[in-house]
């Protein structure tokens, strides 16, 4: 089959996604590291491990067998789920969001992404004629696929160690104009804090600096908040963007119950934010599905706002603190360059540099797998900028963890 004919040209030059293509060669390379007594450590999934709240899913068990729980949703979301999300926004970040007009349920947060932008853009193949979304560099991989597959142009908005991880827009706005795109085709400005894969926040000076350029450029702030409950610092304590005077006027903003839950696999989140843009990403929605499983929304409806949840997530964000500390205190034995007073105090992400011996992060990530079997994603897998780091996820026992300094340690991977 002729597939170059059968598929557009962006699809076609998509690879795989990182994270897959980590499995794959993990998968290869398993039997011959348990015969060499390293089985593989995986840190790359950024995707808690731990069981999901026994209430929750003693929940979700009975709903089963509730009189029509097995029907159609609808794409917007049930009542009771919306009006949960709507309550938690006003417990969690103390702003107020209408259940009816400012709310729509996802079947996970990246897919409400991707659809977004696949809605906010016309594909066009002349590449000054393409419209642009400004995505941060380095970033969630998928922003990148998501804007080409729609045939648009991901601009990089560089997060660096220099600018604090807090890029002045305006400046890459004038870029993006010297480049010859148009000003005109400049759609949105993604940003994602607490950051994947940094780790890092911001600040509500900060982002009210990007409501004030949306608002002059008439450009959609596109907030994904998917890290926003795993903390563990109070004086890091996410916020939401709608805390924050104008931000609604020209802003959405995602989540998902993914991390905080621990529910990967249930694919359940919401978008909130402006009721007009809201409802335009509805439209477009309800040709492409009929809602998520009643159950699991009517569970997760219960969760959000009860004692069990809160307590589930502070207790996990405990455990994230006690494994973030392992691993610092682990790799700075072995030579890496760590200030503990400006290691993000939130996510389950180190973001760490490669030793200075090795050309580039694949190298070292590869190196590693290969001799030590723990599997890294290498930095630039997330953007131009993230060449020369690595990324880890903290997110498996903190025995496994420990066992990764140990090897490490045999296995002379230090900084220096």
């Amino acid at each position: 089959m002729n597939l170059e004919k059968l598929f557009n040209k962006e699809v076609m030059s998509l690879e795989t996604y990182i994270m897959f293509k980590l499995k794959e060669e993990t998968a290869r390379l398993k039997d011959e590291l348990t015969a060499r007594n390293r089985a593989p450590i995986a840190l790359s999934m950024g995707a808690p491990t731990a069981n999901p709240p026994k209430v929750l899913v003693d929940r979700l068990k009975e709903l089963l067998d509730e009189d029509g729980i097995h029907m159609y949703s609808i794409p917007k979301g049930e009542a009771y789920f919306r009006k949960a999300v709507s309550q938690r926004m006003k417990n969690r970040f103390g702003v107020d969001i209408d259940p009816d007009t400012e709310v729509f349920s996802l079947v996970g947060s990246k897919e409400g992404i991707a659809n977004l932008i696949r809605f906010i853009t016309t594909p066009k193949s002349e590449e000054l004629e393409k419209d642009v979304i400004i995505i941060p560099d380095p970033c969630y991989a998928s922003y990148l696929q998501f804007t080409q597959c729609s045939g648009a142009k991901a601009y990089p908005m560089p997060l660096t160690k220099e600018n604090n991880y807090q890029p002045d827009i305006e400046k890459v706005y004038e870029q993006i104009i010297k480049d010859g795109y148009k000003a005109e085709n400049v759609k949105a400005l993604f940003i994602n804090y607490p950051n994947n894969p940094l780790g890092s926040s911001t600040t509500k000076e900060y982002v009210k600096t990007l409501i004030d350029f949306c608002t002059k450029y008439d450009i959609l702030l596109v907030s994904d908040a998917a890290y926003c409950d795993l903390y563990f610092a109070e004086e890091e304590k996410p916020f939401s963007i709608f805390e924050i005077e104008g931000a609604k006027d020209i802003g959405i903003e995602f989540f998902s119950l993914s991390k905080p839950y621990a529910v990967t696999g249930w694919r359940l989140g919401w978008v909130c934010g402006n009721k007009d843009v809201v409802q335009r990403f509805g439209k477009g929605k309800s040709t492409i599905d009929n809602g998520i499983f009643k159950a699991l929304q009517k569970a997760c409806a219960e969760i959000l706002n009860s004692e069990d949840g809160d307590k589930y997530i502070e207790e996990g964000n405990k455990g994230y603190a006690r494994k973030q500390a392992i691993m610092v205190k682990g790799f700075k034995e072995l030579g890496w360059p760590i200030d503990e007073k400006t290691v993000p105090h939130t996510t389950f992400y180190l973001w760490l540099p490669i030793p200075p011996r090795y050309k580039s992060a694949f190298e070292f990530c590869e190196d590693v797998l290969r001799k030590s079997g723990v599997v890294l994603v290498p930095g630039n897998a997330f953007g131009n900028c993230g060449e020369g780091y690595f990324r880890l996820s903290y997110v498996c026992s903190d025995e496994q963890l420990q066992e990764v300094i140990d090897r490490f340690k045999e296995d002379g991977f230090t900084f220096n």
